[in-house]
């Protein structure tokens, strides 16, 4: 951390060497500068994490330079120095986003100390800065691939909405990519320092899934051995996203109302209500207001959630994008597989996709696996992608074929573990036996 650079400033040049001496003997690189001029010069040139400035400038002001430092760069910290120091001024130094405020030669030989700590805190903000700047890239908008015009319409729709509180609707087929948008929704919300929470609804009976949203307190049913919260307690703060709550029981759904209009909910086995501030987004695969209109789904609770609603569009209206997502997907694996061969990405693009990006991530994944070479070719995709061809290639017997070699690269590739070529094809480990038997593999 000692590699961090230190300016200062003053029009003295004895001064501006003592504390040069003293600050470099810490191990800082220190960069010095008479006047605002050539201080604002080094600013734009060098990392600098620390400046030392006097109040009193040749051309300028500390307390100016200050303001313009910490709106231009705000991670650096800035002490201010000064000959007349006076407590009135030292007050509205640290207002304005001063670290501190020392007057010369009262501690001159200590000043190392206060840029010492000055540098850590400059180092730490710079890290989290970082660590944030990992995270957009993770979950932001930038993640979400695609120049067509559908998916650039619902990501225009999402930045909008992600500034503000409302609830939000994601409709789209599984494996649209809803999730995704619900996390970068998070991510460019004045909520992105609180948590990002998903429950699936598909994935829980009526009962677990109500403990599991608002919590219980031990001994509210037979196993509640202990108090536990819920996922809303858990999202405080942030977001709680409801996945598939299309699937979620119509009792449920009341009691996630009540919930929704006040912010407050009670745990299982308790009387007392808690409050949380949360912002909620769900998605769902079926169409809600359909749902609604033939009472498989509250109507109010779905014009209470379909305050927002944006559609993610299927892979299949959005074919352009194909070739950006299976390029961004064999990239991400960072393996030998450099490319996909035109054959390839036109069947790619001809393909219905009814598992959408997901598919076609999971097929990317796959075929980089079979993969001999550095090119991913038609005969590494699964037979259905062959299925249509007018050539012979569309028989029965040309299928069973290039099933039979699909079906022992596999093999290959994981040597000979059923389990894995099981999953690898996308197949129960019972139907490979069976495959395995039959092709006498």
């Amino acid at each position: 951390m000692k590699s961090e650079h230190v300016l200062i400033i003053d029009d003295e040049e004895r001064f501006r060497e003592l504390l040069s001496r003293i600050i470099g003997l810490e191990g800082f690189e220190v960069f010095q500068a008479k006047n605002v001029r050539k201080a604002l010069k080094i600013l734009e040139n060098e990392s600098i994490s620390v400046v030392v400035t006097d109040v009193k400038l040749p051309d300028g002001n500390g307390m100016d330079l200050l303001e313009r430092i910490k709106r231009e760069y705000p991670l650096i910290e800035v002490i201010l120095i000064t000959a007349f120091g006076n407590i009135q001024d030292g007050v509205n130094a640290m207002k304005q986003g001063a670290f501190d405020y020392i007057t010369k030669g009262d501690d001159d030989e200590h000043i190392h100390v206060v840029v010492e700590r000055a540098a850590e805190k400059a180092h730490m903000q710079q890290k989290l800065q970082h660590l944030e700047q990992r995270v957009d890239e993770k979950y932001g908008f930038t993640n979400i691939i695609g120049e067509s015009e559908a998916i650039q319409e619902a990501v225009r729709m999402a930045k909008k909405v992600a500034a503000s509180d409302m609830s939000v609707l994601l409709q789209g087929e599984t494996g649209t990519g809803k999730e995704l948008f619900a996390q970068a929704i998070h991510q460019a919300s004045p909520r992105k320092g609180g948590p990002f929470v998903a429950l699936n609804c598909s994935a829980f009976p009526k009962d677990m899934l109500e403990s599991e949203m608002f919590g219980f307190k031990k001994g509210a049913f037979t196993g509640a051995t202990e108090s536990k919260k819920g996922l809303i307690e858990e999202a405080d703060g942030g977001t709680l996203f409801l996945d598939e709550i299309g699937e979620m029981d119509i009792g449920l759904q009341a009691k996630l109302l009540r919930f929704l209009e006040n912010n407050k909910y009670t745990k299982l086995g308790e009387t007392q209500e808690r409050s949380v501030d949360i912002r909620v987004v769900a998605a769902t695969n079926k169409n809600l207001k359909r749902e609604a209109e033939q009472e498989a789904f509250r109507d109010d609770l779905y014009y209470r959630l379909a305050g927002f609603e944006i559609s993610i569009p299927p892979l299949r209206d959005r074919k352009q994008d194909i070739p950006l997502l299976a390029n961004f997907f064999l990239k991400r694996l960072n393996e030998r597989v450099q490319r996909i061969d035109d054959e390839t990405m036109n069947l790619l693009l001809s393909y219905t996709w009814q598992g959408n990006i997901r598919e076609l991530k999971n097929i990317i994944e796959r075929s980089a696996i079979l993969a001999e070479g550095d090119v991913i070719t038609p005969d590494l995709l699964p037979p259905e992608f062959h299925g249509d061809s007018t050539t012979d290639s569309g028989h029965p017997d040309s299928l069973k074929k290039m099933e039979r070699i699909h079906i022992g690269r596999v093999l290959d590739r994981v040597d000979g573990n059923k389990t894995k070529a099981a999953d690898l094809l996308g197949i129960g480990t019972s139907t490979l036996y069976r495959k395995i038997e039959e092709y006498d593999l």
